[in-house]
């Protein structure tokens, strides 16, 4: 059996694999975010590694190989609320947060933004809306691609605590049955990746808890998490990656709804076994929302595969070209999971 000292490394190595496979995943998805399969296949062919964007992309123009978007910068800002707020997230700082990050964003001239459902959630918090209505409306995946933070500080073998945390961190602008459901699903996983679980059995914790979330949100219609998770992960179990491609757009989706881009994520995890590489830059070259698909992606297989199942010379140039240090947080993050009581 492990000593205690080992436990606490691989605990550490899968935290960090959670959060830099979430970075990772989005910066093979930069290049190709917005695009349709068939420009993807046109221009690069499949992505088989870090690209640079080209001066056509239409969110992300010229960025460099390696560089993340809003799916880590928004993961870092909720990190860094949990870490300040010792566990938890006051839904007017979170407001004022995201609305100061795309200040800033804007005023670099970035195209990357906030999310339709973030949008319109903070829209509304400004107009007078109490926090707990603002984001009734939210069905998209925004909650899902910042939500891994949750799953590194908040152990998920205590699912009340787990839950409200999940609840904290998205019902300011996801405050529905599907928004709540992908978050729910995706810090599950990443919660049982990070306390040893093997993949599929961390793919089976988050459907479980994908079912729990949406009880927490208000209904919206749409395609339920859960049982579209474990259809699309039959559909995909024994395809090859041009068949995987193709009923990932064709039937599933690649949208920025959350019963599509959340799912895809969950499908290709499964696709995955033991090859991180190959299924996050399948996800990079579906087409649609890939840097989400892929962010997710990297987070749910860095926490089951831990750090040093990702690739060497990709984590190290997303580290390098975004100045990108997480390991402060990570272990802060660590701290407040030790700190929950049941």
């Amino acid at each position: 059996m492990p000593d205690a000292a080992d436990t606490v490394h691989l605990l550490r190595q899968r935290a960090l694999g959670a959060f830099y496979g979430l970075a990772l995943g989005d910066a093979l998805g930069m290049p190709t975010q917005s695009l349709s399969r068939a420009q993807i296949a046109a221009t690069f062919g499949e992505i088989t590694t870090l690209v640079d964007a080209r001066a056509d992309q239409p969110i992300a123009p010229n960025m460099p190989a390696g560089s993340i978007t809003d799916d880590t910068e928004q993961a870092l800002l909720v990190a860094d609320l949990l870490i300040d707020g010792h566990g938890s997230i006051a839904p007017l700082e979170f407001a004022r947060r995201l609305i100061a990050w795309e200040n800033d964003m804007r005023a670099r001239g970035s195209l990357d933004l906030l999310g339709p459902s973030t949008k319109r959630a903070l829209e509304r918090i400004t107009a007078g809306v109490p926090p707990g209505e603002a984001g009734r409306f939210g069905a998209t995946n925004g909650a899902a691609m910042r939500i891994a933070p949750v799953g590194i500080a908040f152990d998920v073998s205590r699912p009340q605590s787990f839950l409200e945390a999940v609840h904290g961190a998205s019902s300011v602008t996801h405050n529905t049955s599907l928004g709540i459901a992908g978050a729910a699903a995706v810090a599950a996983t990443i919660s049982a990746g990070v306390n040893g679980a093997p993949l599929s059995r961390a793919l089976d914790v988050g459907v479980d808890f994908a079912e729990r979330g949406e009880r927490l949100g208000h209904w919206f219609a749409g395609a339920r998490i859960a049982p579209k998770i474990c259809w699309a992960r039959l559909l995909l179990e024994e395809a090859s990656d041009s068949e995987a491609i193709t009923y990932l757009n064709d039937l599933v989706g690649t949208s920025v709804l959350a019963q599509e881009s959340i799912v895809a994520a969950f499908a290709l995890a499964e696709l995955a076994g033991d090859d991180p590489q190959r299924a996050l830059c399948l996800a990079a070259s579906l087409g649609g929302d890939t840097d989400t698909i892929a962010a997710i992606l990297g987070a749910m297989l860095g926490a089951c595969h831990g750090l040093d199942g990702l690739p060497d010379e990709w984590v190290a140039q997303v580290r390098r070209v975004n100045r990108l240090d997480l390991e402060a947080r990570v272990e802060a993050l660590l701290a407040l999971r030790g700190r929950v009581e049941s």
